[in-house]
Formats: C-alpha cells, sequence, structure tokens
C-alpha cells in the first residue's frame, strides 16, 4: 500500500467525523487525492465526462442541498437541481425562482466521487465534483424530510448513479 493511502487511512482511523476537504487540507492534499484513497464502501469514484448525466438525473430528486465552499465559506442552497441545457460551453441551469442558478462548466469536470460517509454522526451521500487539479467545484448531499431522515428514494437513486461507471 503507498505511503499516502497509508496516513489517508490512518487518519481516518484516528479521525472518523472528520470531512474528507478537512482530512485533506490536514494531510496538505487535494480532496480529490484524498478521497481517491478512501475505503471503496465510502467512495465510488466516476468520470468527469458523465457529468451532465449525472446533473439530468439528479435534476429529478427533489429538493437536494448543493454546496459551494470557497476559501473557508461554505454557501449552501436546499432546493432541487433544476434541469439544463448545454450552450456556449456551459451547461446553462434552468432554474425557477429560488432554485439553484447558473452555468456550469461540465469540461472543467475531471472526476466525480460519490461519497457515502457519516458527517456529524449521521448517515451521508454526496456527489463531489473535481477539477483536473483535484479541487473541489461544488457538492451535492441527498435531501432531508423534516425529521432530518434522508429520502428513501434518493438513497436509491443515488446507489443507481455507480452504474455509469460501465456506460
Amino acid at each position: 500500500m503507498p505511503e499516502l493511502t497509508r496516513q489517508v487511512r490512518a487518519l481516518l482511523t484516528a479521525e472518523p467525523k472528520l470531512r474528507p476537504a478537512d482530512m485533506a487540507r490536514r494531510l496538505s492534499i487535494s480532496e480529490w487525492e484524498l478521497v481517491s484513497r478512501l475505503p471503496s464502501e465510502l467512495i465510488f469514484t466516476l468520470p468527469g465526462s458523465v457529468a451532465q448525466t449525472v446533473l439530468e438525473r439528479v435534476s429529478q430528486w427533489g429538493r437536494v442541498t448543493t454546496i459551494v465552499e470557497v476559501a473557508g465559506s461554505i454557501f449552501e442552497v436546499k432546493a432541487p437541481i433544476p434541469s439544463g441545457r448545454t450552450g456556449y460551453g456551459y451547461y446553462n441551469l434552468q432554474a425557477e425562482f429560488g432554485e439553484l442558478d447558473g452555468h456550469l462548466k461540465l469540461d472543467a469536470v475531471a472526476n466525480i466521487s460519490l461519497q457515502s460517509k457519516p458527517h456529524r454522526g449521521k448517515e451521508a451521500y454526496a456527489i463531489v465534483f473535481y477539477d483536473d487539479q483535484g479541487h473541489t467545484i461544488f457538492k451535492i448531499y441527498l435531501g432531508r424530510d423534516e425529521r432530518v431522515v434522508l429520502f428513501p428514494e434518493q438513497v436509491t437513486q443515488f446507489n443507481e448513479l455507480k452504474e455509469l461507471k460501465y456506460v
């Protein structure tokens, strides 16, 4: 086992509640370098080439939490991911009022991870998009109901995304 993989696994064992972003900072590596070395029961990876397909599927799931973290600040939108269409080199979200809106540069997505790692003591699932430097572009966490329970149909659909590895 390579040394960096040993370091990642040792940190995970010592501090299992750390977020992958915090683990990566602790080890002075990119978040992609970190997650690509986590155990397969926590992480499943996909190529960036399936980003549009992932987003099209997630747009059918209902409310999720989209997170963008920049310079230590964390921005969250708890709303459905709108469908989109390509144009001018972007995947343009077709948002309704109150939904996440924007223009995603899909060719900048090098890798995607499907994370099944507990967060703050609760079961959590995230779809994380990375650039070619291993930095996180944005994250989509599965939604929760008013009792803070994951939507079970989203968990099923999340696991179905793993089939894209073979497309």
